[in-house]
């Protein structure tokens, strides 16, 4: 059952806001958050301060997520601020990131999603910017996406229209990444780990379809191939 967790009286948050059971599960995320955004700059996805990962905290209404505005260099686990799921800042030092009321919406409507990625990444977006989908032609395509990458609806960043259109566009659908139109791609997963994954091979097949559609009409893969790798990927390859 989730805990509802009361906001501080400071325009700051307190760590008086988090209830002393959550405390170690809080400082695990705000670590693992602040790594994360590691693997964005690793893996070339965000330039200067935008894009973001955050993550659920399991059993309360609550998530950590990067502070606005804060160069990637500088984010430490300290600086990583928590909100509940509406974005009202709960502790942290700074205000949160101009993306929180979409990834706050995700959380509330989307029970099983644990982590949120937002990135500006170069193929990805430039998809978004046609208002495109990425057509399933690689088998790495129907392992992780299990079809074809859509396109959400356009919205204005200040409210929660991303968080709708994330959440619109995902129902239903296998696919954990969704490229904004005109805006950029969203990702999600159960951990923000999956979620930064997702991120990282949204950009890989982005960049590769439009290289092959350079050269020529991609072939398409059927259905039933499709629902086959994406079943053996999700439920059979790895360790466990």
């Amino acid at each position: 059952m989730t805990q509802h967790v009361s906001t501080p009286d400071s325009a700051t948050g307190s760590a008086a806001g988090i209830p002393a059971h959550l405390r170690d599960d809080v400082d695990r995320l705000k670590a693992e958050v602040a790594a994360l955004h590691g693997e964005l700059t690793a893996n070339e996805l965000v330039v200067w301060t935008a894009g973001n990962v955050s993550a659920r905290v399991p059993g309360a209404d609550l998530m950590v997520i990067k502070p606005s505005g804060v160069a990637y260099a500088d984010l430490t686990a300290e600086n990583m601020v928590v909100t509940d799921l509406f974005g009202t800042l709960v502790e942290g030092d700074f205000a949160p990131s101009s993306d929180t009321a979409a990834h706050a919406y995700v959380y509330r409507h989307m029970d099983h999603i644990g982590g949120v990625v937002h990135t500006h990444s170069t193929y990805a977006t430039a998809w978004a910017a046609r208002g495109e989908a990425i057509p399933c032609v690689l088998t790495m395509m129907a392992d992780e996406f299990g079809g074809e990458i859509p396109v959400g609806p356009f919205a204005l960043i200040g409210d929660d229209s991303i968080g709708q259109g994330i959440v619109q566009t995902l129902s239903g659908s296998r696919s954990p990444a969704v490229l904004m139109q005109n805006h950029g791609p969203f990702t999600v997963g159960r951990d923000a780990r999956a979620a930064v994954k997702a991120a990282v091979l949204c950009e890989e097949v982005a960049r590769t379809v439009h290289i092959s559609r350079q050269l020529g009409a991609p072939l398409p893969i059927g259905q039933e191939q499709i629902d086959s790798l994406y079943n053996r990927y999700q439920n059979v390859y790895g360790q466990y």
